[in-house]
């Protein structure tokens, strides 16, 4: 990762440009919200949990619109924060380097922006995609520019309705607790923001020292001349297999359910503003036929992924091969398949997530009143899908919904703006396309709802305003000017 505490000439140039672009705009817009006080102390308007992208951005558009006394937590040091140099393992994004991600509309503030002021225009043009590094280096920069209110190594392991309507922030920071009081709270948890890693039941009884997610810190250098299984071929898959056999790994067997690979993004094909602004409105039952064919085709991994395997003669692609016995005997591991069994010494499960909330000690006290799309609409005939059963039913902010009205009122003020959105907003929240999209329709609903909350305030504000436009000189009365002319002519 990049030293920006000396910035290229080019990146200097940049922010100036975005500060004048800013105050053209009017932007951030005044602070506009009454102070509250509880307990002593000062209320937090708006807590982000997660300081990646999502939660950058959605601080960002909180932060255009006027809402200053909001706070940014991660769990994770200052550079550390979301995939891109901890889990992730590919070499570049996925997604196109042009899409805008969480510029807001802002052309300065666009990563092409970033990237030309630090490499120069020549160097855009024959890039690629751009590497996670170097992404992760744009959204320090971004956090940097826009003055966001970050706050690192805190991690947040309750929340909890209070009487008074707000939520207690059970926050821990090394060996210290507090607790902060916030009126909204933003989930910007990622993938696994409801859940955890997904790991199929064969790995129950098999030594943790023998496998891992793809999601997991792994030594990679300890698998220099080692057998290495992995399960899965997304993306983090071909990922992880391609770290592996970098690392020196002396075979690699990847294990696949499918006949073939998936070779067509579906719905990356029909991305458009349509969709983008389009599928919140849709009936429900086309909600669903949409992201259940799509998931049901599978994403394909990305092709420098795969190329980045299949260069490796020491990789081997087992299609129609699910694992149907996993064991564990002595130092390694026998995988099983329908078409034959396989030693590995290392199995990495590259099998995604799940949405679980028990897996989520901080929402144990709101969980079981979250209402889940299958606790209201009945699963369509021939589309069984266990992740879309299980996604959160939200409302139009992203705000969680109760299973039974009044069981648990806080949970309109808990928003899930993390992946599992996506059933009902559409991919607005996990993926850089759209980012920013979604953060402005999450901050345009949290300061509606907080406007109307504290009308009664507002309205008081209202009344006493008394700053006058007019000072009473500008003008003479008609009717006075009228007798005293007559006066005169008399």
């Amino acid at each position: 990762m990049s030293d920006l505490s000396s910035l290229p000439q080019g990146l200097d140039a940049l922010e100036t440009r975005l500060k004048q672009d800013l105050a053209w705009l009017e932007l951030p817009a005044k602070s506009w919200i009454p102070p509250r006080e509880a307990d002593g102390k000062r209320v937090v308007d708006v807590v982000i949990i997660g300081g990646g992208m999502a939660g950058l951005v959605a601080s960002g558009m909180l932060k255009r619109l006027g809402v200053a006394n909001h706070v940014v937590l991660d769990k994770a040091s200052a550079g550390q924060e979301g995939p891109w140099v901890t889990f992730a393992r590919m070499r570049t994004l996925r997604s196109p380097k042009q899409l805008t991600g969480p510029a807001m509309g802002l052309p300065a503030l666009t990563f092409r922006a970033y990237y030309e002021a630090r490499y120069g225009n020549e160097a855009w043009v024959v890039l690629d995609r751009a590497p996670r590094e170097i992404w992760m280096d744009y959204l320090i920069w971004y956090r940097r520019v826009l003055e966001l209110p970050v706050c690192n190594g805190i991690s947040v392991d309750a929340i909890l309705p209070r009487e008074d309507g707000m939520l207690d922030l059970v926050c821990r920071q090394r060996d210290r607790t507090e607790i902060m009081i916030a009126r909204h709270v933003v989930l910007a948890t990622g993938r696994d923001g409801l859940g955890g890693p997904y790991l199929p039941p064969i790995a129950d009884d098999i030594d943790r020292n023998f496998w891992a997610h793809t999601a997991d810190e792994i030594d990679f250098a300890a698998l220099r001349g080692k057998r290495v299984g992995v399960v899965g071929a997304g993306a983090s898959a071909m990922d992880n297999a391609a770290t592996a056999l970098e690392a020196g790994a002396a075979r690699l067997d990847m294990f696949v359910r499918r006949k073939e690979l998936p070779r067509i993004n579906k719905f990356t094909g029909i991305g458009s503003q349509g969709v983008v602004h389009g599928f919140a409105g849709l009936p429900d039952e086309w909600k669903w036929r949409f992201l259940n064919y799509a998931m049901g085709q599978q994403t394909p991994p990305p092709r420098p992924s795969v190329l980045r395997v299949s260069a490796f003669p020491q990789a081997r692609l087992h299609l129609e091969s699910p694992i149907s016995e996993l064991k564990q005997i002595g130092d390694h591991l026998i995988v099983a398949t329908p078409k034959g069994r396989y030693p590995v010494d290392f199995l990495i499960f590259g099998t995604g997530f799940k949405i679980d909330l028990t897996n989520r000690p901080e929402l144990a006290a709101v969980a079981p009143y979250i209402r889940l799309w299958r606790d209201r609409f009945p699963t369509p005939a021939g589309m069984p899908n266990a992740e879309l059963e299980g996604s959160p039913d939200l409302g139009d902010a992203f705000e969680f919904l109760e299973t039974e009205p009044g069981a648990c009122p806080a949970l309109a003020k808990i928003h899930c703006f993390n992946f599992p959105a996506t059933l009902s907003h559409g991919k607005l929240t996990g993926d850089i396309p759209a980012i920013s999209e979604g953060a402005d329709r999450l901050a345009r609903g949290i300061v509606k709802a907080l406007f109307v909350i504290d009308r009664e305030r507002h309205f008081a504000d209202l009344q006493a305003f008394d700053t006058p436009e007019l000072l009473g000189d500008e003008w003479v009365d008609a009717e006075t000017t009228t007798e005293k002319d007559t006066k005169l002519n008399a």
